[in-house]
């Protein structure tokens, strides 16, 4: 019997992806179906809920399910799932596909047929639907009116940008998942099934995981959380997003090897695991923070580390509203459908130079002028641009392996900066 936190849904990882016999079997009639190009989102998405990442779903959303996501952060059936998983196509791919069809879902980046899929429904979004999923998704409290979000959201919220760029039509239904794609090689060690990653936890005699939420490279503010972390739980897994990013975000690999810098020289390793999972972000702030929540609570963690704008871009959402939200949001119940991986709340944290240390604003009577204000934009944007990094502002071994990637970069991309980068 595991000690650790049930998987979300109450019905045990609910793994689509195939092996053995049935994986070759469905192969052979892969070839033989109807092929539909997906896009990388839709790729880690898939991903996700053939390895049991996305339990319980078992295939993309039907429009009743988008609608209660956005509206009530419920599926049809009354689970809790905060952001819609669908799957767009164009005009052209779904016609003739009919209810009842099956198809073959394929990644024409990688060449190869991800999944099949049996098609229960076909359904469409109008302009107005797409400006309903971003206002719920996306507007937090850094753009209180949908007038001042709007302005902005179109040209600077990538998120948005994806949602009103989705094709026609949606396709919904239950997939059979043949292919991981790339991410077991080229992330070998690194990239866990949720499977995978709970018999390392049970191995270690562990019940109270707390997970880390990786989107930069590790600076000490970073370090400081989960070492907060550790003293309260078994141990801490941390765990990085190896699937897309936007332009001007470090390379998954650069990240990767800046995480073992650091944990093989200032952490007890037996309290640490790193990982890696294949999504893509969606820069939906406090929401995402729930879905991080979801799907970490599925790779066994029962604790989800919360701090400072926490899946955030730009100044779309406030401070702390990702961990405001999860006081808000529904519980179904039914026990197994509701949200169990809760979130350790950690304030603002920085290294001050008159405590001699790293600190937060709860234990921190100093000023501004005393602190190193730690950003991963902030970091990215100073190295980007070859400026000299504050004492204290990263770890000498990390810096090091930054610098080395952004000298033989031959194109530089704009960073900007906003408020929670910069500390206003």
């Amino acid at each position: 019997m595991s000690n650790l936190i049930p998987p979300h849904g109450g019905k045990g990882l609910t793994i689509c992806l195939l092996e053995g016999a049935a994986l070759d079997e469905e192969k052979k009639k892969a070839e033989g179906l109807k092929k539909v190009p997906v896009s990388p989102r839709v790729k880690g998405d898939l991903i996700m809920i053939g390895i049991g990442g996305f339990s319980p779903l078992t295939g993309f959303m039907t429009k009743a399910d988008w609608q209660g996501v956005c509206d009530k952060f419920l599926t049809a059936d009354g689970t809790f799932w905060p952001v819609p998983v669908t799957l767009d196509v164009t005009k052209e791919d779904a016609e003739g596909i009919g209810e009842g069809d099956e198809i073959a879902l394929y990644d024409p980046e990688g060449d190869e047929i991800m999944a099949t899929m049996k098609v229960t429904e076909k359904w469409a979004l109008t302009a107005d639907e797409k400006k309903f999923e971003c206002e719920k998704v996306f507007m937090g409290e850094g753009t209180p009116t949908t007038e001042e979000f709007w302005k902005i959201a179109e040209e600077d919220h990538p998120g948005v940008q994806m949602v009103m760029e989705q094709k026609e039509v949606n396709l919904a239904g239950p997939v059979k998942v043949l292919s991981e794609g790339e991410y077991p090689t080229k992330y070998a060690g690194i990239y866990h099934r949720p499977e995978e990653s709970r018999k390392i936890f049970e191995e270690k005699g562990w019940s109270e995981v707390a997970a880390l939420q990786l989107r930069n490279p590790m600076h000490r503010s970073h370090e400081y959380l989960c070492k907060i972390a550790v003293e309260v739980c078994d141990g801490v897994y941390i765990h990085s997003l190896v699937g897309n990013l936007k332009p001007g975000d470090i390379p998954a690999d650069v990240r990767v090897e800046c995480i073992d810098a650091l944990v093989k020289n200032y952490f007890v390793d037996a309290n640490v695991v790193q990982g890696g999972y294949p999504l893509d972000m969606r820069y939906a702030g406090p929401r995402e923070g729930l879905l991080h929540s979801v799907f970490r609570q599925n790779y066994g963690c029962s604790r989800m580390i919360i701090g400072r704008d926490h899946a955030g871009v730009g100044d779309f959402y406030g401070m702390f509203e990702a961990q405001t939200i999860f006081d808000k949001i529904p519980v179904p119940e039914e026990p197994g459908k509701a949200l169990a991986c809760i979130p350790l709340k950690i304030d603002w944290t920085f290294y001050c130079f008159k405590c001699d240390g790293m600190a937060s604003m709860r234990t921190c009577p100093h000023g501004k002028d005393d602190r190193v204000l730690l950003s991963g934009t902030m970091l990215r944007k100073m190295l980007s641009e070859g400026d000299e990094l504050p004492d204290h502002f990263g770890r000498d071994e990390v810096i090091a392996i930054l610098r080395n990637y952004y000298e033989g970069l031959t194109e530089k991309v704009e960073i900007k900066t906003h408020k929670a980068a910069t500390g206003d």
